[in-house]
């Protein structure tokens, strides 16, 4: 099959490297002819250190290269899906098959990757998501993701497209909790990273993992979604790896925050893209819209975004009113 991986960022790299295994035709198509140069000069991408990737990959930044593509996977940081898949658009081949691999919230509409491609392109949509740090994957660690989408047919293609003995999926119908789960869990992760920097415990990252699941959940149900699958690789799956890892993005700009610098300090730091920061602006404006209590992901917005001391922030979910665990259970 021809494919093409629109985005060549750690994650981008690492699906082509996958599906180049699978023995499929392979395009990664980067935001600039440097980039791709670059790539295709070296065999190497920075965000994957001692990797080789393969030669006979086809590197590019010329959007209409997915015109031959019977499968394309859009894989772009989640500021950059809409403007991405209108550069796309116009070459897609009508029976073609769109994956979104991005994780996020765009903040204005409140819309996940998958419904902006679909929206943009015209195109159903299949979600690819779950615990699949780029390092691990390219170096053939094993990894089980989901791939979601209300058509069933579409989900298990894309499944056969991926699968083999390192990389398992599952199918799911669920593509709106895939992808909540996916976008929130990196305001989890990076509220982690800062409680790591200040020096707290596992008790404590214990207890922001688990609220924050339920807040998660919360949303997700208020949006309509299936609570089973905050229970499985796209939720608590993802929410663990990102929470306790250091190929985490999140963590380290969460370490370096709760290691006193300044937001924009930690950002320029980090050297990459933090999802983390941008989905937190997205998802307190969801909650707000939907009338959603989300204590955590308001704490993190307004260490983010007004300034507020990490420690007060800790200090205000810690006093809040008391309450039960679970509101609907028992005690009637």
């Amino acid at each position: 099959m021809e494919i093409a991986v629109v985005g060549s960022g750690g994650w981008g790299t690492a699906i082509s490297m996958l599906l180049h295994e699978n023995r499929h035709e392979v395009t990664l198509i980067s935001w600039s002819k440097e980039e791709s140069e670059n790539l295709a000069k070296t065999l190497e991408n920075p965000f994957l250190p001692g990797v080789t990737l393969p030669a006979d990959i086809r590197y590019t930044a010329d959007p209409a290269a997915v015109k031959e593509c019977t499968l394309v996977v859009v894989v772009p940081p989640s500021f950059a899906i809409r403007s991405t898949a209108e550069k796309i658009a116009p070459y897609l081949r009508p029976d073609v098959i769109l994956v979104s691999a991005t994780k996020g919230i765009e903040p204005e509409t409140g819309k996940r990757m998958s419904e902006i491609v679909a929206e943009v392109t015209g195109k159903k949509v299949v979600v690819l998501s779950g615990p699949s740090h780029a390092e691990e994957v390219s170096r053939k660690v094993p990894t089980g993701v989901v791939a979601a989408c209300a058509d069933r047919l579409l989900a298990e293609i894309v499944q056969e497209v991926f699968m083999n003995e390192h990389f398992r999926v599952y199918t799911s119908s669920d593509p709106l909790g895939v992808e909540l789960g996916a976008a929130m869990k990196n305001v989890i992760a990076l509220c982690a990273g800062v409680c790591d920097g200040l020096g707290y415990g596992d008790n404590t990252k214990a207890l922001l993992m688990t609220r924050g699941l339920t807040e998660v959940a919360r949303l997700g149900m208020k949006l309509g979604s299936r609570t089973d699958t905050f229970a499985g690789l796209a939720g608590i799956g993802d929410l663990i790896v990102t929470c306790t890892s250091m190929h985490s993005r999140n963590r380290r700009a969460g370490i370096l925050i709760g290691n006193g610098l300044k937001v924009e300090e930690a950002m320029k730091e980090v050297g990459a893209v933090v999802e983390g920061y941008y989905a937190t602006q997205a998802v307190k404006l969801l909650a707000d819209r939907m009338g959603v209590e989300m204590p955590i992901t308001q704490a993190a917005y307004r260490v983010l975004y007004e300034g507020a001391p990490v420690g007060s922030a800790l200090s205000s979910l810690m006093t809040r009113k008391k309450g039960r665990e679970i509101e609907d259970a028992g005690w009637i």
